[in-house]
């Protein structure tokens, strides 16, 4: 079997456009833009001392109690020595178990706490970037009544007053998404006592009420289980993009890579089906993808039910016959597999998942890979009594948003907004957003909330499973904690602090037996982040009740079997997720991991769809519902989408969220349909109009900047039946002719052997495990304080990611066959390859660097010495890799980036920079320094205390930071290492280099792709 990879339809189909600057690796998109004057000796000076300016200038300039110099030194405080604090990130949602790093009391960087048995350690691009959102100086500098600055001491007065008179009369909501703390549900509940007939609204900007819903119709709980993707052999998901979005990413994440490792000692791997429309995180790393219709996966998951069904001799549904390609196998493995198997979907119909719930009870999968008696609390959004809050606004006494935004957010917010303009007799409207918000724009009191690195707070993420949050930095703003507020409001003098200790000491100190006192066992837990109940949480067999025949007349009449007409589903991307963090640039400019868009949202159309409505990839195209909800957006075509789908993300569109995140792309909210008491993200029982404006949009795409030529041997695979006959099936062995005959690339070289008498740091990245995700490039960018360059510069090709993930997509003509090879699979087969500087043992950069500014270390390294570098680019010209990134301008201090490089143009966003690392100016090449400032340091906290290296005790950002395990790095000449031993065990199989035929010797491993696939 022979493929053909590529990374874009112009690459592909050699449009003339791509291949006229195919082999410019630094084409100019538009010269029209002059660059800044040469830097002079003042800048050259500035540059130097630049990281202790920061932290000085921010200090002085934002109350932070912690500045250097101190008069008296904090205890726990140590000039360059970082502080790490364990923590809690939470964003509605969205959960990750942290620990803060902190330099000079200011946090800078964000790890994974490994104590945390959910998620293990992993993080996301979003929560690596929430550290920046702390030095947001969109974020609300104090309290405010009726858009103008007051004090906290004059709003609670008029607040309180106000809170009086509708003390019975039954109409105070409080608004929010989800909240997983005990101890804030507690807040509120003692907020209830004091002013009765409140009630508390939960809504999430994506919904997953029809899971709660339905499992309250199937088991008596209106609960989400947790789901454990380790246990699953065989896994089926509907549309759920489990290692991307869905419900838990981070914990799933770490589940599934566990399933997908093979090695010497475990050939066996899940296999995993995925049923979708668009092309998302999970489907692309899915076993066997079929693309479905949104109209059509009622009717699929129904004839799913029916096959599992006819095995165990139940009762089928009367819902129209399907073909559906792979569901035979797919039912067949799923049933030799009872117990061990999962099946997920992400419908928003809660008819549907009971039938998903009717499939995994069948299959016997309740207590093994799924859990109901240990609930996840991490979407308790309830879409009826939003919808009918909404209706009820404009008479309602009170409102007040706990940190929700439904005015953007939710499919009704434009009803809800009509409700609050009228200020005079609507209600009284308080927002505790940490911003003016689209919600908080409309709300006469604000009482601004602390960012989550300034607070105290804790999390039950599941049953049993809790965790701390604690502040890492003392309040930049004249903020208050929300929880405060309400307490305050509530007539408690109490802080929120002692509330969730004495909290924690009524409810969970009790439950534990380890600890004799309070104290140890609070500090213990807040040393740890974490409690965790597991024990006490015995899996249970639930009974499914109701007759699950009776739903057949309902889908029937829902799905259809064939449908030509336009659908739409509305998705969330990976960065940007519903929109609440659109002002932190980094994850502006992170690409998709699909598309590789950034800095825009789009229409992702099929490539047949697009041929039949004359559509090119940038058209400008108006999108209604009915001839209602207008809006406008560039085409995408996207490979892999069904043909008749069309895909747009949430989370775009603000208008109140700061420079960075304002009027990027269309708010596509309105157009979820809420007619059926669920909030439905796909919609197809009305229709569709796309038409062509006339007008275009150049896409900010990096996928194709780096094209490698034509050249075959970067992604190399096998299937899983061919690596358990030979571990070394799909490996590309390049052979060189020479006239002593054939030899290997590694016998013919020009380079003296390079000797490494202390330590060798090489790295390893697991193609089967890595999902694609790019949380190592966000953590990357905060680590080695890479800047931000804007669209117009990614335009430009000029991105500065030190890490990239390469997405491949591959053919399967044969070479042989020219035109196939020139016609894009319409469901194909994706590959993620992270890619950074090689480290070139044989470096073709070091041989042509003029002034030696790119040199080999004694480790292993390639170095790079920023003052030494003119900035020729000949290193980059000569990387095979294209790794190299050449800075084209001064990017701190520059006001032509300060709208997007907040991180080193304003003296708030300078406090996140590392100190530990050089921010380089323009005219010199950077690139990846395989994290040598955390190397630097290991090594020296060792010689310190008189020993050698531990391994694990140095690891890059970009490996810790990855939630599926795929990046291994350490010192091979440690042979008891894990990478030496990985290494020792894998390089007579799966262990390759990319380009091996040049023989330039890298120190980054791959391991080949291996897919549980028949072909």
């Amino acid at each position: 079997m022979s493929k053909k990879y590529w990374k874009g339809l112009e690459e592909l189909t050699n449009d003339p456009e791509f291949v006229k600057h195919a082999n410019k690796e630094f084409y100019d998109f538009d010269k029209s833009i002059e660059e800044e004057s040469s830097p002079n000796r003042r800048d050259f000076l500035k540059l130097m001392g630049f990281s202790l300016a920061a932290v000085s200038l921010a200090s002085c300039e934002a109350p932070v109690k912690k500045a250097i110099p101190f008069l008296n030194k904090p205890e726990e405080i140590d000039p360059s020595i970082a502080n790490y604090y364990a923590s809690t990130y939470v964003d509605g949602g969205d959960y990750c178990s942290i620990l803060v790093k902190t330099r000079e009391g200011r946090p800078i960087k964000i790890e994974g706490n490994t104590l945390s048995s959910v998620t293990q350690g992993g993080t996301s691009a979003r929560v690596q970037a929430s550290v920046l959102s702390l030095y947001d100086k969109q974020r609300l500098k104090g309290p405010m009544i009726n858009g103008k600055p007051t004090s906290w001491e004059e709003l609670d007065k008029q607040i309180s007053a106000r809170l009086e008179g509708y003390k019975h009369e039954g109409a105070i909501y409080i608004v929010s998404n989800t909240l997983m703390s005990p101890s804030t549900q507690s807040v509120i509940a003692d907020f209830v006592k004091k002013y009765s007939g409140v009630q508390h609204i939960t809504y999430d900007p994506y919904s997953y009420y029809a899971i709660t819903k339905a499992n309250k119709e199937s088991f008596g709980r209106a609960v989400i289980p947790s789901y454990d993707f380790s246990k699953a052999h065989v896994i089926v998901s509907f549309s759920a993009d489990f290692l991307g979005t869905w419900l838990s990413p981070i914990e799933f994440s770490k589940q599934y890579a566990k399933t997908r490792k093979v090695g010497s000692s475990k050939k066996t791997m899940s296999r995993h089906f995925q049923f979708e429309s668009t092309l998302t995180l999970t489907g692309a790393n899915a076993d066997y993808r079929v693309a479905i219709k949104p109209s059509q996966e009622g009717l699929v998951i129904s004839k799913l039910y029916n096959l599992i069904a006819s095995k165990a001799g139940k009762a089928l549904l009367a819902t129209p016959d399907i073909k559906v390609n792979h569901l035979d196998l797919a039912a067949t493995n799923l049933w030799e597999n009872k117990g061990g198997s999962l099946v997920v979907s992400n419908s928003q119909d809660p008819h549907v998942q009971q039938i998903v719930n009717a499939i995994n009870y069948l299959l016997q999968n309740y207590t093994s890979t799924i859990d109901i008696a240990t609930p996840t609390y991490q979407k308790q959004g309830n879409d009826e009594a939003m919808a009918h809050f909404v209706d009820h606004a404009e008479g309602a006494g009170v409102i007040i948003f706990y940190n929700a935004n439904p005015v953007y957010d939710h499919p009704l917010g434009e009803k809800l907004a009509a409700a609050l303009k009228n200020k005079g007799a609507g209600p009284l409207t308080i927002s505790l957003s940490d911003r003016v918000d689209e919600t908080t724009a409309l709300c006469q009191f604000v009482a601004p909330d602390h960012h989550y690195l300034e607070s105290w707070n804790d999390v039950e993420v599941k049953k049993g499973y809790f965790s701390l949050m604690q502040p890492t930095i003392s309040p930049l703003f004249q903020t208050r904690q929300a929880q405060e507020t309400l307490l305050k409001w509530s007539g408690s003098s109490t802080s929120y602090y002692d509330y969730i200790r004495t909290y924690w000491k009524t409810n969970l100190f009790k439950q534990q037996n380890r600890f004799s006192t309070f104290d140890m066992f609070w500090d213990k837990s807040l040393h740890d982040g974490i409690f965790e109940l597991k024990k006490n949480n015995i899996p249970d067999s639930p009974s499914l009740s109701g007759d699950i025949t009776s739903l057949s007349q309902m889908i029937a009449s829902s799905y259809h079997v064939s449908n030509t007409k336009p659908e739409l589903v509305l998705y969330e991307k990976i960065g940007i997720g519903s929109g609440k963090q659109s002002n932190n640039p980094w994850l502006q400019e992170l690409p998709d991991p699909i598309t590789k868009v950034c800095w825009d949202n789009y229409l992702a159309v099929s490539k047949k769809l697009a041929v039949k409505f004359d559509l090119k990839q940038g058209d400008i195209v108006e999108l209604a519902l009915s001839h209602t909800h207008k809006l406008n957006l560039p085409i995408l075509i996207q490979p892999g989408q069904e043909e008749y789908t069309l895909a747009v993300a949430i989370g775009y569109g603000r208008t109140h969220a700061g420079k960075v995140g304002n009027v990027v792309g269309a708010n596509v909210y309105p157009l979820a349909n809420t007619s059926t008491g669920t909030t439905h993200f796909s919609v197809f029982n009305t229709d569709i109009i796309v038409k062509k404006t006339g007008e275009k949009r150049e896409l900010a795409q990096t996928q194709t900047h780096h094209t490698f030529m034509g050249r075959e041997t970067i992604i190399q695979e096998t299937i899983l039946k061919e690596y358990q006959k030979d571990p070394q099936a799909g490996r590309f062995k390049p052979i060189v002719s020479t006239s002593e005959g054939e030899k290997s690339p590694q016998e013919l070289t020009l380079w003296n052997t390079h000797t490494y008498p202390n330590h060798h740091w090489v790295m390893s990245i697991d193609l089967n495990s890595c999902t694609g995700c790019g949380a190592c490039t966000i953590a990357c960018q905060a680590e080695n304080n890479v800047p931000v360059v804007g669209r117009d510069e990614v335009l430009r090709r000029r991105e500065m990611h030190w890490i990239r993930i390469d997405r491949y997509y591959s053919s399967d003509a044969q070479p042989e066959d020219l035109k196939g090879l020139e016609e894009a699979s319409e469901n194909p087969q994706v590959v993620f390859q992270p890619m950074m500087c090689q480290h070139c043992n044989n470096a073709p950069c070091e041989t042509v660097c003029p002034v030696a500014a790119t040199t080999h270390s004694t480790e292993g390294l390639n170095q790079m010495a920023y003052n030494r570098c003119i900035g020729t680019r000949y290193c980059a010209n000569n990387c095979p890799y294209k790794v190299r990134r050449f800075n084209w301008f001064k990017y701190h201090d520059n006001k032509q980036f300060a709208d997007v490089n907040v991180t080193m143009n304003d003296d708030l966003g300078k406090m996140v920079l590392n100190p530990d690392v050089t921010v380089r100016s323009r005219g010199v090449m950077e690139k990846c320094s395989m994290c040598v400032q955390r190397i630097q340091e290991g090594k020296l906290n060792a010689k310190k205390e008189k020993r050698t290296v531990k391994d694990g005790e140095i690891i890059t950002a970009c490996a810790s930071s990855c939630p599926s395990d795929a990046i291994v790095f350490g010192d091979l000449n440690d042979s008891e290492s894990r990478i030496a031993q990985l290494l020792q065990d894998e390089v007579s199989g799966r262990a390759y280099h990319v380009l091996e035929e040049i023989n330039v010797n890298p120190n980054i491993y791959y391991l080949s792709k291996v897919r549980n696939s028949e072909k």
